[in-house]
């Protein structure tokens, strides 16, 4: 089977033959075996299970985290011949059933999959119906809650797998320890499984590191990285406000560039990263919401603005560069004072005790005899006595949830929450033509009277018919809202408590797993900043921290090997880990 692959690897993707690690991990699916495969960005990982797809009887099924993943590696094996759909919340549900009905009639070799598009319903048992040749879970340290992009929904993909009739299962990523690898295998139950690790080291690439106490420090150096390194560049920063700012800087450098957030419009992110990838534009500055499965081989430089929280951030976002294998740069603007956002989010992901219990107490002061809290994460915050961000609250929710202290309460599908923002003149002066959104005002008027003016409760199932009941009533107060003739939110939502009269159960958190895992995200932050901070040779550092035996010395690739300066030698901190 191994030569129908290599023909089909170079009859549908062009290559002669396959790159180191791809052949015995391909080796392994086709011999029913499962297989953990970590290679380094641009080292060709989705071959390993796209070209056993084409030689496999059956469907290959891909559990993929990003949209533009999914679509992107669509699009690509569609231009090569390859039939392949994918699965999520972009679409309809006629389409979903469409493209299931046609994985089940054999029609496609590959079918990408959210994870999320398992959680509920049969999905699983439709397509083991049409015979399931593979499962590849890929970027699979989100399955680690060790891993540097925790996804809840990945934890379930051993259930999945077994759903799906227990076919032989491919786990990909480009960045996992040794410690996120036995975690990747354990949670998978992957079974005499062949592990194939690749170097990490890519040497086309140069690192360096430029301490920017200021945030004027952090943009000159950027100006001046990008001045020093013409073609194309990606410059990451940590938040939508810093995206924006850093893209209107380069504006006014007379540098083209465009900016990169998930609170873009889905066809704003869309257009952006066409035309970089087009190369319309020079730059893209962006969250890390971009990058995940973009195959752009000549980006020449990587800038990050400000510093990850993990080591395997790092690594895989400034992997973005030099796909082509030509020399790139990789920059890293860092600031002592990056590290404490980080700080931040790793307790509000995983708060300590006393905020926890402070969270519960103060559940049961709100409940009433029903044991029923309505009130928001934030609304919560305000009244934690020891004081509490919002996000620590919602973490803090989590935590009771799974213990059984607290139940979460569905939000209603019908029932909303309604305030009307526009006068009568203007609605007659701007809907005019707008028949139906005119009679569903006029309806929401006639349901709640005047106090729709403050902000009123309107059952949309029980509007006159013609509105399409809640969905269509839904999907009018979107139209309405997003031209602000109204405001509107579901009701209900909450949370239950079992017992308000009764103090936490001791037994219902587990506080040491929840302390070790914080203590983990600490380890891996404090690795680096060392990173950042060290005068040792940093392509040595990273190697080490990822495992690699080809680890040397020193290179000729890092800003501190290519100084002067003396090398210094360096610890990691110890990693604690279930």
């Amino acid at each position: 089977m191994l030569d129908r692959a290599r023909a089909a690897l170079r009859a549908h993707f062009g290559y002669p033959d396959f790159r180191a690690g791809q052949e015995r991990a391909i080796a392994a699916v086709l011999g029913g075996r499962d297989a953990l495969v970590v290679l380094p960005t641009g080292g060709g990982k989705s071959l390993c299970y796209q070209v056993p797809a084409l030689v496999l009887p059956g469907l290959t099924v891909v559990v993929s985290p990003l949209i533009s993943l999914m679509q992107d590696q669509v699009d690509a094996l569609a231009a090569r011949g390859v039939p392949a759909a994918f699965l999520n919340s972009t679409l309809g549900s006629a389409e979903l059933a469409e493209r299931v009905a046609r994985a089940r009639r054999g029609e496609l070799r590959l079918l990408y999959v959210a994870p999320e598009r398992f959680d509920a319903g049969d999905l699983a048992a439709r397509l083991r119906a049409g015979g399931v040749a593979l499962l590849a879970i890929d970027e699979a340290h989100c399955i680690s809650e060790w891993g540097h992009d925790f996804r809840p929904s990945y934890r379930r993909m051993r259930t999945v797998r077994r759903q799906l009739g227990d076919p032989p299962t491919i786990a990909l990523t480009a960045t996992a320890t040794p410690a996120v690898r036995r975690d990747i295998a354990r949670e998978l139950g992957l079974r005499a499984f062949v592990t194939v690790v690749t170097g990490f080291d890519r040497e086309n690439l140069h690192y360096h590191v430029r301490l920017t106490p200021k945030q004027e420090q952090k943009d000159l150096e950027l100006l001046a990285a990008l001045d020093a390194n013409p073609g194309q560049a990606v410059v990451y920063a940590p938040t939508r406000r810093a995206v924006e700012r850093l893209t209107t800087l380069l504006h006014r450098a007379r540098i083209p560039a465009d900016g990169y957030h998930a609170g873009l419009a889905d066809a704003r992110r869309q257009d952006v990263q066409q035309r970089f990838m087009a190369e319309a534009v020079r730059v893209i500055v962006a969250t890390n919401a971009f990058g995940m499965g973009i195959d752009k081989p000549n980006v020449r430089l990587v800038v990050h603005h400000a510093m990850p929280g993990t080591l395997e951030a790092y690594y895989q976002e400034a992997g973005r560069a030099g796909r082509d294998g030509r020399l790139s740069q990789c920059v890293l603007l860092h600031s002592h004072a990056d590290r404490y956002t980080h700080e931040f989010f790793i307790r509000s992901a995983a708060p300590e005790r006393a905020v926890i219990e402070a969270v519960y107490e103060t559940l049961r002061r709100l409940a009433g005899r029903d044991g029923i809290v309505r009130a928001t994460p934030p609304q919560i915050a305000a009244l934690v006595r020891r004081g509490a961000s919002a996000r620590a609250v919602e973490s803090a929710l989590r935590q009771l949830a799974r213990g059984g202290a607290v139940h979460p309460m569905s939000l209603s599908q019908s029932r909303v929450d309604v305030r009307l923002l526009a006068s009568p003149a203007r609605i007659i002066g701007e809907l005019a033509g707008d028949e139906m959104e005119r009679a569903f005002l006029r309806a929401l008027w006639r349901a709640a009277g005047p106090a729709i003016q403050l902000g009123a409760q309107v059952e949309l199932a029980g509007l006159p018919p013609g509105f399409g009941g809640a969905g269509g009533g839904v999907a009018l107060l979107e139209a309405l809202a997003e031209r602000q003739f109204l405001t509107w939110e579901r009701t209900g939502g909450g949370w239950r408590v079992p017992r308000p009269s009764r103090p936490l159960d001791a037994g219902a958190i587990d506080w040491r797993a929840l302390d070790i895992r914080r203590a983990g995200e600490f380890a891996r932050l404090e690795a680096m900043q060392t990173y950042a901070r060290t005068y040792g040779c940093r392509r040595a550092y990273v190697l080490r921290y990822f495992g690699d035996p080809a680890v040397r010395a020193s290179c000729q690739g890092c800003d501190n090997c290519l100084s002067p300066r003396r090398a210094r030698t360096f610890r990691f901190p110890r990693l604690r880990f279930a």
